[in-house]
Parts: C-alpha cells; sequence; structure tokens
C-alpha cells in the first residue's frame, strides 16, 4: 500500500462489480457467437459448453468453485465475497445477454480484439476494485500481490494450456484468433494492472 493510496468508496467498488461483469459477458457473448476460446476458468467453462449439454453460466459456476475455497484461504473473505458476486454476476449477465442483444455474423479476428479487449477492460476494472472473476486469475492476483509478477502476464501463461486443450475440439484457425484475443486481454491487464501504477484500495 502506498502513502498516497486512496481507498474506493463502496458506491465505486459496486460499479466497477457491475460495469466489469458486463463488459465480461459481453466479450463472451461475441466468443461465443465466433466459436472462439478465452483462458482461465472462463475459457474452460466456454469450451466445455460447446462440448456438453450444460450452458456456460452453470458451468462457469462449477469451474470455479475449487477456486473459491482458496481465495478465502489466500486472500479473505472480503476478495473471496466480491468474487463469487462477480461470478454470479457473469453466470448471470451471460444468460440474460441473448434477452438484451442479438448477434448475427462476426468475423473471427474482429471478435478476438474486440471481445478481448472487453474481457480485459473487465478483468481490470475487477482487480482494481479487489475482485477478480475467479480461478486462475484469483491465483494471478495473488502472486502479484505477493511476490509483485504481472498478473496478465500469468494469466497469458495459463490460457495457453486452455487453447492447448482446446485445439482437440477447435479448428487451428480459430485457436490463432483465440490466442490473438488472449494477448489483447494479456497486454490491458499486464500495461494498466502493475505495482506503483494504481494506488487506490478497497
Amino acid at each position: 500500500m502506498t502513502e498516497n493510496a486512496m481507498r474506493h468508496r463502496p458506491h465505486e467498488d459496486a460499479m466497477a462489480l457491475v460495469l466489469g461483469t458486463l463488459f465480461v459477458a459481453l466479450g463472451i457473448a461475441i466468443y461465443g457467437k465466433a466459436s472462439l476460446l478465452t483462458g482461465s476458468t472462463a475459457g474452460v467453462a466456454l469450451l466445455l459448453s460447446y462440448v456438453t449439454p450444460l450452458g456456460f453460466p452453470v458451468l462457469l459456476l462449477l469451474v470455479n468453485l475449487p477456486f473459491f475455497i482458496l481465495s478465502l484461504v489466500r486472500l479473505g473473505w472480503v476478495f473471496t465475497a466480491k468474487t463469487l458476486a462477480a461470478v454470479g454476476l457473469v453466470s448471470a449477465f451471460s444468460r440474460l445477454m441473448p434477452l438484451w442483444l442479438e448477434i448475427g455474423h462476426v468475423h473471427p479476428l474482429y471478435a478476438a480484439i474486440a471481445g478481448g479487449g472487453l474481457f480485459g477492460v473487465g478483468i481490470l476494472m475487477m482487480f482494481r476494485h479487489g475482485m477478480s472473476l475467479g480461478g486462475v486469475s484469483i491465483l494471478a492476483y495473488a502472486i502479484q500481490e505477493r511476490h509483485g509478477l504481472r498478473a496478465g502476464y500469468v494469466l497469458f501463461a495459463v490460457d495457453m494450456l486452455v487453447m492447448l486443450a482446446g485445439s482437440m475440439v477447435l479448428s487451428l484457425d480459430l485457436i490463432a484468433m483465440s490466442i490473438a484475443g488472449i494477448g489483447v486481454l494479456s497486454l490491458v491487464v499486464g500495461m494498466n494492472h502493475r505495482p506503483g501504477r494504481y494506488a487506490g484500495i478497497s
């Protein structure tokens, strides 16, 4: 914590929670329309939604359950409660998105860039307000807070493993576009969320 750190107000945390999860849910909708993958547990849930009858909202909650225990032990109940709320809202918004927005054709390259950017901005907002999207994001946040290794780069390394698994389901061109999207996401988080750059705390 720096001397000039300013504490976020509750309404600022609430706004970051709602807007951040809305951006992520919109990114998921764009990715789903283009049959792309993202990383972390969201990517695992999206991949499973392509090959199982369960929908993304349910799978996202199921995949994240083990990580909430880690979050509670390592990062405390406040961070865990905020992250649980974030995962719940992304699941809810993803379920409601078809009622709010009808997406026609989406070119995979546009989906990779715009969807990756939406993911990155949403996750960045959550990180800066003491929450995450669960799963590997919890690990990345904890590693940065404790060891200073940038969260965006940790996410990128783990996300490549998700892409490897996805290559058994999706075509190589879609995997390549998905990797490009992860690159955009990682750059957004890596450039903007690092020690000393942002002094706000929650």
